[in-house]
């Protein structure tokens, strides 16, 4: 196959599956815009993961029983499951690597905030139906969604001047040894993260004043009861009065944070952030500056319409012009590996890959997401289980596939000449599957 049809089917979209590298070959940049018409809803997806409120009744009987087994584990575990197993067989790969993109760039991660039951929700419907549309909607769907306003802490931070602030600092005075009198308060997490990792970047040089200016506006914006809106503005704690983010005035309430974060959105200081980052993700780790300068005058000229720069990197040459360039990072490689060989390997051990391999979902060890380079991925020990988990996977495949037939429908002309030699040459079937997937090659998209 084509260097052209492994470049569709590797790194705009998850790995090959069997024959979709021979039909992404007829014409490789019509198969990636076919898939950009519109977002599908996944059936088996919405019965497996709970939706927000659900969720939110599920964390906090989690805080007040502490049931066993753990409520909170359990939607976690079946949101994992459930979209493994889709994105292990979508016939939309390009369409899904977006919505990992995107999900990964507003991380929201079980490191914090109790928010694993959320996680799932959060990416079915503050992610994924956004990835076609202006960017500023997805951001404020993220941004008010419960699973972001807990894993930032965002649902604790009370405004100093506010009814509630007023109310807790009366507490600290009339009780001062009483601990957490004062708990709540100010919180700046989610105003620093938007400004520093969704939006803008430090490249824009905004101020702490910014920072703590953005994170009043942002007060009162919670995670209310269980109901038809888990999103809850809650008044009593809103600072109030006009507040002033890079320049601009906002007013008091929820306005005021809705015109904010359309603000950051739509500012040209994203649009280059915006522009990089899908670059560094689509095309090298050094993001070439003619590459980023073209999707970035795609966002601005469209209002920052995330379709748009979709169609826009397909059509980058840049994008077609290095075979290999990108390191698989552990999900991808699993996934590859799954789509290629058809593995009927059960949803948990599909999860318990990407944790083995450093990966895990949904767990991105701080809010600015897992990495998108290669030196974060290439340490040693780290290859070396790689090697080891394709070689188990090679082993345990009920009806393993023709080496040959693997290679050529899942690198074709990306394969050297040494893995082509070997792969023929392997003593056995397995033996051939498995230099196949730990092929350097194979790791790399």
């Amino acid at each position: 196959m084509s260097i052209p049809a492994h470049i569709a089917t590797a790194r705009f979209g998850l790995g090959a599956a069997p024959g979709e590298m021979a039909a992404a070959g007829r014409d490789p940049r019509a198969w990636l815009l076919a898939q950009l018409t519109a977002v599908p809803p996944v059936p088996d997806l919405e019965a497996a993961i709970p939706g927000a409120a659900a969720a939110l009744e599920t964390t906090i009987e989690q805080q007040r029983t502490q049931p066993d087994p753990n409520p909170v584990t359990q939607a976690f575990r079946a949101n994992n499951a459930a979209l493994v197993m889709h994105w292990s067989t979508t016939q939309a790969p390009f369409l899904e690597r977006l919505a990992m993109f995107w999900t990964n760039h507003l991380c929201a991660s079980i490191r914090g905030g109790n928010s694993g039951a959320l996680l799932g929700d959060y990416h079915l419907r503050a992610i994924r139906p956004h990835v076609l549309g202006p960017f500023k909607t997805m951001l404020l769907a993220a941004t008010r969604h419960p699973a972001m306003l807990r894993y930032l802490d965002n649902h604790l931070s009370v405004g100093p001047n506010s009814q509630a602030g007023q109310r807790q600092r009366a507490r600290a005075e009339a009780e001062p040894n009483m601990m957490g009198a004062m708990r709540g308060g100010l919180n700046e997490n989610l105003a620093r993260e938007i400004l520093e990792l969704h939006t803008v970047s430090p490249k824009a040089g905004y101020s702490q004043a910014d920072v703590t200016e953005f994170a009043r506006v942002l007060t009162g914006w919670t995670a209310g009861n269980p109901g038809p809106s888990p999103f809850l503005f809650r008044a009593a704690a809103h600072e109030p009065g006009a507040k002033t983010v890079m320049g601009r005035s906002f007013p008091e309430g929820e306005a005021g944070g809705i015109a904010a974060l359309e603000f950051l959105a739509t500012h040209p200081a994203t649009y280059r952030h915006l522009a990089t980052k899908l670059v560094r993700h689509f095309v090298a780790d050094e993001p070439p500056p003619a590459a980023v300068a073209r999707i970035e005058a795609v966002l601005a000229n469209s209002g920052g319409d995330l379709g748009q720069a979709a169609r826009a990197l397909v059509a980058l040459p840049e994008a077609w012009a290095r075979p290999l360039a990108k390191l698989r990072t552990p999900s991808d490689f699993v996934l590859a590996a799954l789509r290629a060989t058809g593995s009927p390997m059960a949803p948990p051990a599909r999860v318990g890959a990407m944790f083995t391999l450093g990966q895990p979902l949904f767990a991105a060890p701080a809010p600015n997401g897992w990495p998108d380079t290669a030196s974060a991925w290439t340490a040693p020990e780290a290859l070396l289980r790689r090697i080891e988990w394709a070689t188990q996977l090679a082993g345990r495949l009920p009806t393993p596939p023709d080496p040959r037939a693997l290679l050529e429908a899942t690198l074709g002309e990306a394969a050297d000449a040494p893995l082509v030699a070997a792969v023929r040459g392997a003593p056995t079937v397995r033996d051939g599957v498995m230099l196949v997937l730990a092929s350097p090659a194979f790791q790399r998209r």
